[in-house]
């Protein structure tokens, strides 16, 4: 049996593949071991007698682009942290402590 890709394939399109790119696929497809470490970084089933080119490849593209989003809003957040204005946050954190409650009034 085959592991194919399991949700709808929208398009195909051809990959540019290196002969170090060549390699990593042929070890890909031969050891069990590299096969189970992709299965466990994509969250995919991957180890059977046969598995294809086509759903190696597309799950080691998901992994990359997972590593890429969760790098990407590491940034951001870097970004956000850095505009935040630099303040006593000592002070302010007292003075959030003295202030009065909102619902204080509420009866």
């Amino acid at each position: 049996m085959t592991t194919r890709i399991k949700s709808p394939v929208h398009r195909r399109t051809s990959l540019p593949l290196t002969e170090i790119n060549e390699s990593d696929l042929s070890t890909l497809l031969s050891s069990s071991a590299y096969q189970e470490a992709l299965e466990k970084l994509s969250e995919t089933k991957i180890v059977v007698k046969e598995v294809s080119t086509s759903a190696l490849l597309h799950a080691i593209f998901e992994i990359g682009m997972s590593a890429v989003k969760e790098k990407a809003e590491l940034e951001g957040y870097a970004q956000i942290a850095a505009s935040q204005p630099k303040g006593d946050s000592q002070k302010e954190r007292r003075d959030a402590r003295r202030r009065r409650p909102t619902w204080a009034d509420e009866e």
